[in-house]
């Protein structure tokens, strides 16, 4: 998701207790590296109504253990704000974070290897970027976590064109495949960014952090329930169910791909998962929520 300026959330959480874990955790490009896979690639009749489906004729069925984990997206994946304000904390990222406590997706599926490339602030535009980074990794496995930030724009106005959405996640899916041809794909839901709204706001810090230009499309005026501010929430939220449509409908063009099928767009955050810093982000409990998530999507045989 998109994060605040250092000065302004600074000035916003001063009277806060500060406490939690050490942002720290392992570059954006550490880890162990794993032997590139190849596999021929080739192209089967369309799917009912006319999408094509590139089918890789997987030699194995979906890996549930895979070796190694490359994930993408934004600050969500990147921990940004679970353990410090205005820091991201990889340790505890649904997806590759080492902290015991959360159990991440890595963990779970017993990789000895994993890269979190994912970078705070990131749009859809940004994904083709990350996945030239990841393909240098050559994964067994990559996790995609994006959007968020396509609809907390400026205005609804300003929010990323469902088409153009379309256009850049098909074309960082079809690098991904040609790079990594073998690689399986795991695409995660936007989370649903009106129930955030609504838990977040009954917190004094929160609405007053939201002033400052956190996510302005849904959070501007959070305690306004009037026909205006309730339409454009509405429009929001409608917005991310398109992008989450979107996700879906590309990742099943492709044989090594598995969308989450909206798991995460559905979970019901609470305030205990929230951010203390923003009642936004996951904290690490809502991180862990999410590792569960999705590795029970990773791990089914089908």
């Amino acid at each position: 998701m998109r994060t605040l300026s250092g000065r302004a959330l600074a000035l916003a959480v001063t009277a806060v207790l500060l406490g939690g874990c050490g942002a720290g955790g392992t570059d954006p490009d550490g880890g162990a590296r794993t032997a590139p896979a190849h596999s021929s690639h080739s192209a089967s009749p369309s799917r009912p109504g006319g999408t094509p489906r590139h089918e890789e004729a997987p030699a194995r069925p979906w890996n549930v253990h895979p070796g190694s984990v490359a994930a993408l997206g934004d600050s969500i994946t990147r921990g940004f704000d679970a353990c410090h304000p205005l820091q991201d904390c990889p340790d505890v990222s649904w997806a590759t974070g080492s902290r015991a406590t959360v159990d991440s997706l890595s963990s779970r599926l017993g990789a000895a290897g994993s890269w979190n490339l994912a970078q705070s602030g990131a749009r859809v535009a940004d994904l083709p970027a990350q996945v030239r980074r990841a393909a240098a990794h050559h994964p067994a496995l990559v996790t995609v976590l994006i959007g968020a930030n396509d609809a907390c724009a400026a205005s609804t106005a300003a929010m990323t064109p469902v088409a153009d959405f379309r256009a850049s996640f098909t074309a960082a899916l079809a690098a991904l495949h040609r790079a990594l041809p073998t690689t399986e794909v795991l695409v995660a839901s936007i989370p649903d960014l009106r129930r955030l709204w609504s838990v977040g706001r009954t917190n004094p810090l929160g609405r007053e952090v939201w002033k400052l230009g956190l996510c302005p499309t849904m959070l501007d005026a959070p305690t306004s329930t009037d026909a205006a501010a309730t339409a454009r929430r509405a429009t929001v939220r409608t917005r991310v169910q398109a992008y989450n449509t979107v996700l879906g409908q590309v990742c099943a063009t492709y044989a090594r791909c598995r969308y989450d099928g909206g798991a995460v767009f559905a979970y019901r955050f609470t305030t205990a998962d929230l951010s203390e810093w923003d009642w936004f982000h996951p904290n690490q409990r809502g991180q862990t929520a999410l590792a569960s998530l999705l590795a029970t999507v990773a791990t089914s045989p089908t």
